[in-house]
């Protein structure tokens, strides 16, 4: 559901992390992207639409409970969590919660310079409503047909697409609001998470598959994050690949995966054309170990 009256014009740049598909990496990738962007010297807000899993929201209060412990400054976006109402809300309810994520957006717009939206693994009113914000959208996908589902049918004997599914007319619809009601555009990125390193027949049919639909979607496929366990450790201390990783902040002595990871997230940003909000890489004086 979407309002015909026009969003008020904003200086920050909102960028929405959503795919209706679970376990894509949506919220590993958020953090990753702000924490990336407060390391730059950018002033940074957050918005968890996700108001079940609240992943980015306990991401965030791992990071901060973190620092406090290890006597760290663990830098922290602005941070709010919608929360979406329990039932069926009425139409009344659906249009006051758009109006609150309207006005969150707005209030951060006042500070920050960005703004990162994590959605949730559903479709629901809030998450179209942040679409239609999103000056960039960024879809985490892993490298399965399970998930290349969300976006697109393929024939079941070429791997050819056969036609675009419900996530996709979601966002083309989302994409159309904006541009007739703002006269702007969304940049629209499809990150190819969990790849291996090795060669395979599905690896093949997957980027054939995504390259046929960037080109009837409008978006740009992109390498996103491999399939790494540190991503997964990160989370309960709330930890980034863009942190100062050493062993007072791990617990152990940073590895060539640590910073493989680091490299993984600044392509990201270079392809989202923020390449110059990234971080220099410092990895003088820390001793790092084979991953």
């Amino acid at each position: 559901m979407f309002s015909d009256k026009p969003a008020c014009a904003r200086s920050a740049r909102v960028i929405v992390v959503g795919n209706e598909k679970g376990g894509s990496g949506k919220s590993t990738v958020a953090i990753n992207i702000a924490v990336a962007l407060i390391k730059s010297g950018k002033s940074v807000g957050s918005i968890d639409l996700d108001s079940r899993q609240k992943s980015f929201t306990v991401y965030i209060e791992n990071r901060r409970a973190w620092g406090k412990r290890v006597a760290r400054d663990l830098e922290t976006p602005d941070h709010i969590c919608i929360d979406e109402p329990a039932g069926l809300p009425t139409a009344e309810a659906r249009a006051a919660d758009c109006q609150a994520l309207v006005d969150a957006v707005e209030r951060l717009a006042q500070s920050c310079e960005f703004i990162v939206i994590d959605t949730p693994g559903h479709d629901n009113y809030l998450t179209r409503r942040a679409l239609a914000m999103a000056d960039t959208l960024v879809t985490p996908l892993n490298d399965s047909f399970v998930d290349f589902d969300v976006l697109a049918s393929v024939d079941p004997e070429t791997f050819g697409v056969t036609g675009t599914s419900h996530y996709a007319q979601m966002v083309e619809d989302a994409r159309c609001q904006r541009q007739l009601l703002e006269q702007a555009t969304t940049d629209w990125f499809v990150l190819r998470n969990r790849l291996s390193n090795l060669g395979s027949r599905n690896k093949r049919l997957m980027a054939a598959g995504l390259e046929e639909l960037s080109q009837r979607l409008n978006f740009r496929c992109v390498d996103g994050l491999a399939e790494r366990m540190i991503f997964r450790e990160f989370f309960p201390r709330g930890l980034t690949a863009f942190d100062d990783l050493d062993e007072g902040t791990l617990g152990t002595r940073p590895t060539m995966s640590h910073m493989t990871a680091r490299l993984e997230i600044e392509n990201l940003l270079a392809a989202m054309g923020l390449g110059e909000a990234a971080p220099a890489g410092d990895t003088q004086g820390h001793t790092l170990d084979a991953a």
